[in-house]
């Protein structure tokens, strides 16, 4: 058993880390505000836009834009989102393991070298160098200091790539922030532009809603409509878009506002994330501290009142000999 000395030590050793574990908490709650308030102001910007602009590309099937061509995947690019510092729980461990599955899964099909890696985090930066995976840039400093503008630079840089032929596809492996106690690990495309996937809802789309999809067009052009709709009645499905001044210009400069807003917002949505998982990890390492210390001054008290007892008993004996 040890001595009351070392328990006394201990205490206060587990007093000095809950102090730590409670202020980074307080700090973490304090910066998940502002991150909160920022995701909330962009994701339903962005998430319109998004629906509106594969509302159009699905209600228009002769449309064959650049950005959506589908082609042999022979280069990929992955940009992964992770933090700059630890103590966030397994927010850090997830990314790159989802990350690793991923380069796993292509370099078997396309082969290592054809993977690069853009990484936005110093965490995923050095694990993705000491892996040895062709990593293309450094931007840890997007992490601690969200920009529009750098974010605005990559999404063209790729958008360039992917145009010229250089990469074929584009992923983002990143955490979307659903609420303080829950991060959903997210893996999608960016390039090219999967009109399949609508972000509005996580259910299939039904033929009621005003939401379009491939499928549902494609259905419209051979069943036609399911009803007649009166005239006082809004249709359900808009797949007659009157564009000006031309397809082209309304794409060319939709789908480029798309992309910088993507991005954007995943890396907003990865920032909320991270201070979401350190708040959860320190509010856990604050509520163990507090269990470790009433466990251990249980434990000096009952050394404390044992020494006591035996000093008594002692002294009794002592006066009994006597």
């Amino acid at each position: 058993m040890p001595s009351l000395k070392e328990i006394k030590g201990r205490i206060a050793s587990v007093n000095s880390t809950r102090k730590i574990t409670s202020a980074m908490k307080m700090v973490a709650s304090s910066k998940l505000h502002h991150a909160q308030v920022a995701i909330q102001n962009m994701l339903p910007y962005e998430m319109t836009l998004e629906h509106i602009m594969k509302s159009f590309l699905a209600a228009e099937p002769a449309v064959h834009f650049v950005y959506e061509n589908e082609r042999p995947v022979k280069r990929v690019a992955l940009v992964v989102f992770s933090s700059n510092s630890s103590l966030c729980g397994g927010f850090n461990a997830n990314i790159i393991k989802v990350m690793t599955k991923a380069v796993d899964a292509l370099s078997g099909e396309i082969g290592s070298e054809n993977v690069e890696i853009y990484p936005i985090g110093r965490k995923v930066t050095e694990k993705a160098r000491k892996l040895g995976y062709n990593v293309k840039c450094d931007l840890a400093d997007l992490v601690d200091h969200p920009n529009v503008k750098q974010c605005i630079d990559l999404a063209m840089e790729l958008g360039d790539r992917f145009l010229k032929g250089e990469i074929d596809k584009v992923e983002l492996i990143y955490h979307h922030f659903k609420s303080a106690g829950s991060q959903i690990l997210t893996h999608k495309t960016f390039l090219p532009i999967d009109i399949e996937t609508e972000l509005q809802s996580d259910r299939e789309r039904d033929l009621s809603t005003n939401v379009v999809t491939k499928q549902v067009q494609d259905y419209l052009k051979k069943h036609g409509r399911l009803k007649e709709v009166k005239p006082d009645e809004v249709k359900p499905l808009n797949d007659n878009y009157i564009v000006e001044p031309d397809l082209y210009t309304v794409l060319s400069q939709l789908i480029p506002k798309l992309a910088h807003l993507m991005l954007y917002t995943a890396l907003l949505d990865s920032v909320a994330s991270e201070h979401a998982a350190r708040m959860v990890a320190m509010q856990t390492a604050t509520d163990n501290a507090d269990e470790l210390l009433r466990q251990l001054n249980l434990q000096y008290n009952k050394g404390r009142q044992q020494a006591i007892t035996n000093e008594l008993l002692d002294i009794v004996g002592g006066s009994t000999n006597n």
